[in-house]
């Protein structure tokens, strides 16, 4: 069934770790080891026991409750994941006292790395909790054993506030599992062409000034789809999403930046690449045999430019970025004294605000880089690296967002692979790779913009006046040889 829509919101939520490879713990071992989620139905009136809090052993109250913190979360041994999924301290702090409510005298202990409780109110939940009596020990249980005859839990911990090794005896053991992405959200994601973050989350357009917009124009995030959030924040985030989306309905028509792409279809072969490029699938293949050029859907166009670049007829143009105009900024950085600049092809979204970020914090690296800004690494086109080196530019650096952070979805996997091949060329030319440098730099990572710069001005002062000679020569031959190539061949005189 086709549905034609306006906008898209993607909120699919998220899904909870499985803490069963966390076998010292025992979940799979021992009956009274449960995780946060049966708690909840173990202690909710439309539960399987209509609220009443039984142990699954021998269907008693426990007494004596323990509560282990991040599992599934924080985690670095390779099990779990490494972020913290930011729910689980109040939702233990909100149990314990749940638990203090319905039953006086329970004796409740949380085993935590860190307690994180900054949302509104949430301190003062931290502290009631503490008042009714609930034990807090900063440390995870590093063993978990059981009791036969009683069916009671014995744990170890280091109590790393006393320094001391504890053993504490248990009735019943909740793990406060952490939260991960919808384990089902890959087929979303792809119809929907979103990218995601190195946790596997869905990434915004812009943390701070698109939150709720994804890369792809026309689809809002809200919810635990893009992070691990509680009620709060996912009714907010909703909100969010719910107004930029009927600001886009509202508009009856949208407006697009003028840095979209355009074929020249005197140029186009029908080779297809450029639809296969693009991020977005703004781009519709082209039909060989009627002879039907690609055709650009200008309202899904992004801008990142990966098609002009990986266009091998040059039929792909982008506005105020075109190759004449990157071309001229390159020609005029290595007009006078070309083998004392570095020149760096720079990313809009994220290395070029790098050095925006390195300049306001007033970090000191050489004024010998000089920078090309391109909306996306994409945009970098061999011929634009080739043309440098040619008029004796001694390194060249192509800088963009991080794999993770890419702001066109995957338009940075092209610069990788772009990268390469350059690299091959130069090998095979007789040219220092080492000559043309990649580096992932983001937005806030000053530091490591100027770092960066420091550490190639010293390369470029390494570079021999016979090197770049040496370079000018061969690629002015390989130049002529594909002038050649190209030139159409005269047709044979016929004698009558």
């Amino acid at each position: 069934m086709n549905i034609e829509v306006g906008v898209v919101i993607a909120a699919t939520g998220m899904d909870v770790y499985d803490p069963t490879e966390y076998d010292e713990y025992g979940y799979t071992r021992f009956d009274n080891v449960i995780t946060s989620m049966e708690f909840e139905r173990l202690i909710c009136a439309g539960g399987p026991t209509e609220g009443h809090f039984i142990r699954p052993s021998d269907r008693k109250i426990p007494q004596k409750i323990g509560f282990i913190q991040c599992v599934g979360s924080r985690s670095q041994d390779g099990r779990g994941n490494p972020y913290c999924s930011n729910i689980c301290c109040m939702n233990t702090v909100k149990d314990t006292l749940l638990l203090c409510d319905h039953y006086p005298g329970v004796q409740a202990s949380v085993f935590y790395m860190d307690m994180r409780a900054f949302g509104k109110g949430f301190e003062d939940l931290y502290m009631r909790s503490k008042e009714e009596g609930v034990k807090y020990v900063r440390g995870i249980p590093g063993d978990v054993v059981e009791d036969p005859e009683t069916g009671n839990l014995i744990l170890t911990v280091e109590n790393t506030t006393t320094g001391k090794l504890e053993k504490h005896e248990l009735e019943m053991l909740v793990l406060s599992q952490g939260v991960i992405p919808r384990q089902d959200g890959d087929t979303v994601r792809k119809l929907l062409t979103l990218s995601t973050t190195s946790d596997g989350f869905v990434m915004e357009s812009h943390p701070k000034l698109k939150p709720v917009d994804a890369p792809t124009k026309g689809v809002f995030i809200a919810g635990c789809v893009e992070s691990p959030k509680d009620v709060k924040d996912s009714v907010t985030q909703a909100s969010a999403a719910a107004a930029r989306a009927s600001i886009l309905l509202n508009a009856g028509k949208t407006k697009i930046e003028a840095i979209t792409s355009q074929v020249d279809t005197e140029l186009c072969n029908f080779c297809g690449i450029c639809a296969k490029v693009c991020p977005y699938n703004a781009i519709g293949a082209p039909d060989r045999k009627a002879e039907k050029p690609p055709m650009i859907i200008q309202a899904a166009c992004a801008g990142c430019g990966a098609c002009a670049a990986e266009c091998p007829q040059d039929a792909i143009q982008m506005r105020h970025f075109r190759d004449e105009q990157i071309m001229a900024q390159v020609e005029a950085i290595v007009k006078d004294d070309p083998e004392k600049h570095l020149l760096t092809f720079a990313c809009n979204w994220c290395s070029y605000a790098g050095g925006d970020n390195a300049g306001t914090a007033r970090l000191q690296y050489p004024t010998s880089s000089r920078l090309v800004r391109t909306m996306c690494s994409g945009r970098v086109d061999e011929k634009f690296v080739m043309h440098a080196f040619k008029l004796g530019a001694p390194m060249v650096l192509v800088s963009g967002c991080h794999f993770a952070d890419c702001h066109y979805i995957n338009a940075v996997h092209w610069t990788q692979k772009r990268m390469d091949r350059l690299w091959n060329k130069l090998d095979k030319l007789g040219i220092r790779v080492d000559r043309l440098q990649l580096e992932w730099i983001s937005a806030a990572e000053g530091q490591k913009f100027a770092k960066v710069m420091r550490e190639l001005e010293e390369r470029v002062q390494a570079v021999t006046d016979e090197e770049i000679e040496f370079t000018k020569k061969v690629l002015a031959e390989e130049e002529e040889k594909a002038k050649k190539k190209k030139k159409p061949k005269a047709k044979a005189e016929v004698s009558v």
